[in-house]
């Protein structure tokens, strides 16, 4: 595989390792994590992947400002920030929602790196490229030129991504010598999901690829990622029909919204924390993770049957516990 451009930024290749305390009841399933929470401490998680050829593209292009956009929460906008501070260039965030009086998680590590930030009301996020793209103009009229990251750095830049984490979990299961059923990460933005996909058929891994999304729909997310295949063939010359692409997505664990979770999912959390010293998120992790076990329990009836090894992505997160600790429950 001849891949574009990028920057040497996470710590790779990440661990691949059975949980050994946790169980599911009933089931004989072992079940091994990706750890790509362990890309990188402070931008740990799986959007640094993802940033590693999108920020590669950013200076071929000659700029000096990355402008991205997310949840006030973002963790894409937080490793955004944080490498944008490394690499000395200014980063510019547009946030979903109103500036919370006290920053906390991921929002205040955004302020302590020095990030511009602009915040955008929920009723008006319809226009954040917009918004986007007069921040450009504006740094133009200043003398830099700022390159424009979407929700998730979910493109066809992105997919390379987890494309490249693809070909890594090809030598995991070569070394561990194993055959997964599934590999199953959350889906928000569409972009770890869609190089999974991607990645899996260009390198022939065994397993189906199968989502949990944690905003939108399956539809959506078909949609999309087909859309973002098809930009990539054309940008990258390549060939690959994306009408053959195996997508799919779980529904029925969003819960209340996103970035918002049921009771079940902060059990959940707590459990494999307790159990495994493995730590989850309310916004993606958690979410997955809890609809997956439970789509095993399910049996042949499930989505997930049959399933005797499964392969969790852990995409990370961690820092968007902290704004959510009120809904965690201890005697």
């Amino acid at each position: 595989m001849k891949y574009p451009n990028r920057l040497n930024l996470a710590n790779l290749p990440t661990p691949l390792t059975p949980l050994e305390r946790f169980t599911i009841p009933n089931f004989d399933v072992k079940i091994w994590v990706k750890h790509d929470e362990l890309t990188g401490m402070e931008v740990s998680g799986n959007k640094i992947r993802k940033l590693e050829f999108t920020i590669a593209h950013a200076l071929d292009e000659g700029c000096d400002v990355l402008i991205t956009c997310g949840g006030v929460q973002s963790n894409h906008c937080r490793a955004t920030a944080i490498l944008g501070a490394r690499l000395g260039i200014k980063v510019h965030l547009i946030l979903r929602g109103e500036k919370p009086e006290h920053p906390d998680g991921n929002l205040l590590m955004d302020y302590l790196v020095g990030a511009e930030i602009s915040f955008l009301p929920q009723r008006e996020w319809g226009k954040h490229v917009e918004l986007a793209h007069e921040l450009q103009q504006q740094y133009h009229q200043q003398g830099s030129k700022a390159h424009f990251i979407p929700i998730g750095a979910t493109d066809e830049i992105g997919l390379w991504g987890y494309i490249a984490a693809s070909e890594e979990l090809k030598n995991d299961f070569e070394t561990n010598g194993i055959s997964p059923d599934y590999i199953v990460p959350a889906t928000g933005s569409g972009g770890t999901q869609g190089g999974l996909v991607v990645g899996s058929k260009l390198f022939d891994l065994p397993g189906q690829v199968v989502a949990f999304n944690v905003c939108d729909d399956a539809e959506y997310f078909d949609n999309k990622i087909r859309e973002d295949v098809a930009f990539w063939k054309q940008s990258y010359n390549m060939e690959l029909n994306e009408d053959d692409l195996d997508i799919c997505t779980i529904e029925g664990y969003v819960g209340p919204g996103y970035g918002t979770a049921d009771k079940e999912v902060f059990k959940t959390i707590a459990e494999l924390a307790r159990i495994e010293g493995l730590f989850l998120d309310p916004v993606y992790t958690g979410k997955a993770f809890h609809g997956m076990v439970n789509e095993i329990q399910k049996g042949a009836e499930g989505r997930l049957p049959r399933a005797s090894n499964v392969v969790f992505v852990h995409t990370g997160g961690l820092f968007g516990v902290f704004p959510q600790q009120q809904n965690f429950k201890f005697d």
